[in-house]
């Protein structure tokens, strides 16, 4: 199971990396690697994945230094963290950012 404390040390030692899709959903929402990392670096796990037919995955919930919230949906490949989507909740789908919306 991933912990909060390893992907904490892994985005403090620059070890972890953008999926092709989580880069684009990252740039859509106009995220820098800084805040990225800012929410890593106060985040929370709220979900975790044991297998979503691609290894084992969570869905961390962080905000940057200015308070902005983000979502990270972050997997374990070797040593290192993958961050395979980052974007802003918003509703429809999360009333809060620890809180999902209702069920379409």
């Amino acid at each position: 199971m991933i912990q909060e404390s390893w992907i904490k040390e892994q985005a403090r030692a620059g070890r972890f990396y953008f999926s092709r899709h989580g880069d684009e959903e990252r740039q859509h929402d106009n995220l820098t690697v800084a805040e990225v990392e800012e929410a890593l670096a106060r985040g929370l796990i709220l979900e975790s994945y044991p297998d979503t037919g691609r290894g084992e995955s969570c869905l961390v919930a962080g905000f940057t230094a200015t308070g902005k919230p983000v979502h990270l949906v972050c997997g374990r490949r070797g040593d290192a963290l993958v961050l395979i989507t980052v974007y802003i909740p918003r509703p429809p789908k999360f009333k809060t950012p620890y809180e999902r919306g209702p069920a379409p």
